[in-house]
């Protein structure tokens, strides 16, 4: 378990390079990339996010991408970027997103969200950034739970942790609003060291 007493200086990475996709910490450059993606993929994301409204400019995205590199800094989030390797190109984005109480640094508690643009969906991509950042969490920040939360009627997404062996914990029956404003459910999945990872 990593010293969290002083968690601005915990050393985090750089990239995460899988086959397919390298995961990174987001900057100023990925702008007109996170502007571009989510104009293509408002109607595909509209239903389950609640940044599809968002990014209507670069100049929008940079001030987004500011507040991520601020966290990031501060190690209050771990939000990322998910690029394909052949051919350079943003195809959404992911994070570790500290979780739990009295500190999710000390519970060592995370919880990976992820959304993957329109033309890019279904392939793979999403599946390995997961991988590669549980496997992150586990072997560097010492987590003692990884978990994904996601609308019950997003097949999609649920997909991913059961394609991966992730635990399904729970159904949370009419526990949230969803985008629409009409009342959801939530799945939730998780994986903890014991657990076995990677099936094939």
């Amino acid at each position: 378990m990593p010293d969290v007493r002083f968690r601005t200086l915990l050393p985090l990475f750089d990239e995460l390079r899988g086959e397919r996709v390298l995961v990174r910490p987001y900057g100023l450059e990925d702008a007109e990339a996170v502007q571009e993606a989510v104009a293509e993929s408002r109607e595909h994301i509209r239903p389950w996010l609640p940044f599809a409204d968002q990014h209507q400019t670069v100049e929008e995205s940079r001030d987004w991408i500011t507040h991520v590199m601020a966290s990031w800094l501060l190690r209050e989030d771990l939000i990322t970027s998910l690029w394909d390797i052949a051919t350079g190109r943003y195809v959404g984005g992911s994070g570790l997103h500290p979780r739990g109480l009295p500190s999710a640094w000390e519970a060592g508690t995370f919880e990976i969200g992820y959304w993957v643009r329109k033309s890019a969906a279904g392939q793979g991509y999403i599946t390995e950034a997961v991988k590669l950042q549980t496997d992150y969490a586990f072997a560097s920040l010492g987590a003692n739970r990884v978990f994904i939360r996601c609308d019950a009627r997003n097949m999609r997404s649920a997909a991913v942790p059961e394609r991966l062996g992730f635990v399904r914990e729970a159904l949370l029956r009419n526990d949230a609003l969803a985008n629409d404003g009409t009342i959801r459910s939530t799945l939730v999945y998780s994986l903890i060291p014991s657990d076995p990872r990677w099936p094939r």
